[in-house]
């Protein structure tokens, strides 16, 4: 992406050059050979070209043609060359809305880019495209589309575009595995993370769940002084969140949200969220913005990183301190560095290391987040899930059983929908090609850029009768249904079945003991709960709880008594 965009720039650019290191009558020359090479394209150069000609004729003084050029002139012809250069970059044969000069489609989208991707879907079909300034942009919006598009051509849509927010101020050398490009080096990350959160692993993790979704609940019952006070429950899930990366990839634990490390974490990687958005940082598209000495955001951006490093150095020297004692303990890390025929440099593990702390924390607590404001406001799914939990186990066991894996098959469907209706991507990290795609008779050629509206597709029509009702039975009736939260094909995220696993246990251990209620305004719109549109990750606006005990003497009973699961190996 940063290459292409610079390349689309490039034309516009030299305009710019000119003024800088040319004579006035040479300007005059060069910007007279510009407009009439485009002229036949742009009616409205017609009248500019009669302009120059008079220049070029009658004698003005150098003052005058100066201040008339670079006040006047200059900046409308880089607005025509712009367009024309906007206009050839669109892929011949795909429709998709008109965008204003210089910015494209961004000012439409500026507010709930999948939201209006999604609108524009019923107007352009499944797939269309959009301009992001200078850059197309193929969306796509179906589940018919996605699937023949990034399933059938999984190979070729393995790789991702580079941004130039993200990947060259914040983060430099290393990125995330799942925004990295296609490369022999991501083969190598994938192969690790893919082994590191695969079925039996997750198995391995299974001690770890069960300790902290039993301090999380432990959590919402003192917080709410045994659900007679409604609060925000979102940082006790962030802890569990950040404690289960921490756990998995570095071998310790998140114990207390009040900690120093914890604070720094959460703030940081919020703001990394808003780096990664694909829509909120328009100097990706529009290279002009990168010159702006006083734009804040590139400030923020290098602050960022400088503190992301922090803490991942801390975390690591934690690892190594740990491991010259023999007091370490598994996780992914230890086994980079102990297994022999794992080969990777340290620009991979930090890359590894990013996407560990990253890719749960934010996604993991906004569905529970999202999750518990259904429950909160839908009594009747509460009844009915707690129902179906007691058909498995007896209302003694308020914990039920860490190592169930999704035996009820009413809860499976209640976190499914949940992740169909409140998609936490709702546009999944966007792909590049690395050659040519052809889909329904169009050819899209290497390089092209594509978005998964991954929130468009979970709401198909053509899926679903009723895709902005929230049911859990649609995944009883229809259990082989896509969804499209997760991605489709080669880059589909690599930890589903991990998140999936502690998603069923947080929600079968809430419902079994607690009800929820809520406290002041609570709406669970998808589109209008959101609270930031704009960020990566489509979190809720806070909104109050209570968590009241099914029963408080038994439940303590429970935490009192607790032993955690003993790890498999």
């Amino acid at each position: 992406m940063v290459g292409k965009v610079d390349g689309v720039a490039t034309a516009s650019s030299e305009l710019l050059i000119m003024v800088a290191s040319r004579s006035t009558v040479s300007i005059l020359a060069q910007v007279y050979t510009y407009i009439t090479t485009f002229h036949v394209l742009f009616p409205v150069v017609t009248s500019l070209t009669s302009i120059l000609e008079v220049l070029w004729e009658k004698s003005l003084g150098q003052a005058v043609q100066s201040v008339l050029i670079v006040s006047v002139l200059i900046p409308i012809l880089y607005v025509i060359v712009n367009e024309y250069i906007r206009y050839a970059a669109r892929i011949p044969g795909i429709k998709g809305p008109r965008g204003l000069p210089l910015i494209g489609n961004l000012w439409a989208i500026r507010r709930n880019a999948a939201e209006q991707y999604r609108l524009w879907s019923k107007t352009y079909g499944g797939i269309y495209q959009v301009s992001l300034g200078n850059v197309p942009i193929i969306v796509v919006n179906s589940a018919e589309a996605a699937k023949g598009l990034f399933g059938q051509h999984s190979s070729a849509l393995s790789s991702r575009p580079e941004f130039y927010t993200f990947h060259k101020v914040l983060t430099g050398v290393a990125t995330t595995v799942g925004t990295t490009p296609y490369s022999e080096s991501l083969k190598k990350r994938r192969k690790v993370t893919a082994t590191a959160l695969n079925r039996p692993s997750a198995q391995k993790y299974v001690s770890h769940f069960d300790l902290e979704t039993k301090v999380f609940c432990e959590e919402l019952l003192n917080e709410g002084r045994s659900g007679t006070v409604a609060f925000d429950s979102y940082p006790i899930a962030q802890r569990l969140s950040l404690s289960l990366a921490l756990t998995v990839n570095w071998g310790i634990r998140m114990d207390s949200r009040n900690n120093e490390l914890f604070d720094e974490v959460i703030q940081v990687e919020d703001d990394v969220s808003r780096f990664r958005s694909v829509t909120g940082n328009m100097q990706d598209y529009i290279p002009l913005l990168r010159l702006n000495p006083f734009n804040k955001s590139f400030a923020r951006a290098k602050e960022t990183r400088r503190r992301q490093d922090g803490y991942l150095g801390e975390l690591n020297g934690g690892l190594a301190e740990r491991m010259e004692k023999g007091s370490q303990k598994s996780c992914i890390q230890a086994t980079i560095i102990n297994d022999p025929d794992i080969h990777l440099n340290q620009e991979e593990i930090t890359s590894i290391n990013l996407t560990m702390i990253s890719g749960g924390l934010d996604t993991v607590t906004t569905a529970v987040a999202w999750l518990i404001a259904v429950l909160a406001k839908r009594p009747d799914i509460q009844r009915k899930a707690y129902q179906a939990i007691l058909e498995v186990y007896t209302s003694e066991s308020p914990l039920c059983d860490a190592n169930d894996d999704q035996k009820i098959p009413y809860l499976v469907a209640l976190v499914r929908e949940g992740l169909r209706m409140y998609t936490v991507l709702r546009l999944n990290l966007p792909r590049t090609s690395t050659k040519d795609v052809t889909y329904n008779g169009i050819t899209f050629p290497k390089g092209t850029t594509f978005f998964l509206n991954a929130h468009a597709c979970n709401m198909d029509e053509n899926v679903w009768e009723d895709p902005e009702v929230f049911r859990p039975e649609r995944w009883l009736e229809q259990p082989d249904a896509p969804l499209f939260t997760y991605g489709v094909g080669y880059r589909m995220c690599a930890g589903f079945l991990l998140s999936n696993r502690e998603l069923y246990l947080i929600m079968l251990r809430i419902i079994s003991c607690f009800e929820i209620d809520f406290e002041g305004k609570l709406d669970i719109d998808p589109v209008r709960g959101t609270a930031d549109p704009t960020k990566l990750v489509a979190q809720p606006h806070r909104f109050k709880a209570k968590f009241i005990p099914r029963n408080e003497k038994l439940l303590r009973k429970a935490f009192d008594e607790f032993v955690p699961t003993q790890p498999t190996h």
